[in-house]
């Protein structure tokens, strides 16, 4: 943990640029009064880069010393899209919290009469839960409904959109491991267009001082700009992060079997060898071993993606009492 003299901006590397807000203020932040529009967490972009630390600072806070529990708070989790380790990490994060939590099964609700988002969304509230973690898998769902709610809603992934709690997850990670976040690289392989992982982390990491560098076939590109050859800069990269091959969203589309693409664009154990020693690898999960990762590349020393499932319940409980609070 900094010490109280430093600011959110001095864990960015920015120790002699301007600081907004003071670390005992951003320590405190969460007992503060603060509007539903500043309790909701839907997107990454919508916050400040200061407003971004914050959380991150807290959950490391909680992470060595723990939170108060808000027993008398209910969260409903409402996930439309299989999900393991979101939906059972913010499982955990309201349970050492002392949250009572709802889980929706999706099949066995209203939602397969044909009941809209919004509705089931608001019979939620009607009911008396106090937040709602939601997922789906259209793109910017919220807007269906966004200032028709009355309590906060945390973003668990929407589409190819965003997933800002997987993020701030990454984020922690990484400022454990370094330190601090400003001018380190990262480069990110796979399937960058259809990635809600991709789409949160090139925007914010940029936005904190970050190196960005992508590395994807053809069919899996967004955009135009960043984009490198894997075997030509992995020796300079600080950190690599995969990404899962989302078979799901883009059947028949990629004309490469698992050995081809493990070859063209795989972390196996020759390019790990050719990492700077102090580097690390990342995947948010679930990966298919064997595409975008050798199966022995999963756990080894240099890997930190069992660690970034562990802080995620941190970052979780950080933004559920931010939420809450």
């Amino acid at each position: 943990m900094e010490n109280n003299e430093t600011g959110a901006r001095s864990l960015l590397g920015l120790e002699n640029g301007p600081r907004e807000v003071a670390s005992a203020n951003i320590i405190n932040l969460h007992k503060e009064k603060k509007s539903l529009s500043s309790r909701n967490l839907l997107r990454l972009g919508d916050l400040t880069v200061d407003e971004i630390m914050e959380i991150i600072i807290r959950s490391e806070e909680i992470k060595k010393n723990g939170a108060a529990r808000l027993e008398n708070k209910v969260v409903a989790n409402l996930f439309f899209e299989p999900s393991t380790r979101t939906h059972n990490s913010f499982i955990m994060a309201e349970k050492k919290l002392g949250i009572s939590e709802i889980n929706l099964i999706p099949e066995h609700s209203s939602v397969k009469k044909g009941e809209s988002l919004y509705d089931t969304a608001k019979t939620f509230e009607s009911i008396g839960v106090d937040a709602l973690v939601m997922r789906d898998n259209e793109e910017c769902y919220y807007n269906n409904f966004f200032g028709k709610l009355n309590i906060p809603i945390l973003n668990g992934g929407d589409g190819s959109g965003d997933h800002p709690t997987q993020s701030l997850l990454d984020l922690l990670t990484i400022k454990e491991e370094f330190g601090s976040l400003q001018g380190l690289k990262i480069l990110l392989i796979g399937d960058i267009k259809h990635s809600r992982v991709a789409n949160s982390n090139i925007a914010v990491m940029r936005r904190l001082g970050m190196v960005v560098c992508l590395c994807a076939p053809e069919e899996f590109k967004k955009g135009e700009e960043g984009y490198c050859s894997i075997d030509g800069v992995i020796p300079d990269m600080d950190i690599v992060m995969l990404l899962r091959v989302q078979h799901e969203r883009h059947e028949h589309t990629l004309n490469m079997d698992a050995n081809e693409y493990n070859r063209l664009y795989g972390l196996n154990e020759e390019r790990v060898a050719r990492m700077k020693e102090s580097a690390i690898i990342m995947h948010p999960a679930p990966f298919n071993r064997g595409w975008e990762i050798h199966s022995d590349v999963v756990e080894c020393k240099r890997s930190r993606i069992f660690k970034q499932m562990e802080n995620g319940v941190y970052v979780r409980m950080a933004v559920l009492e931010r939420a809450l609070t």
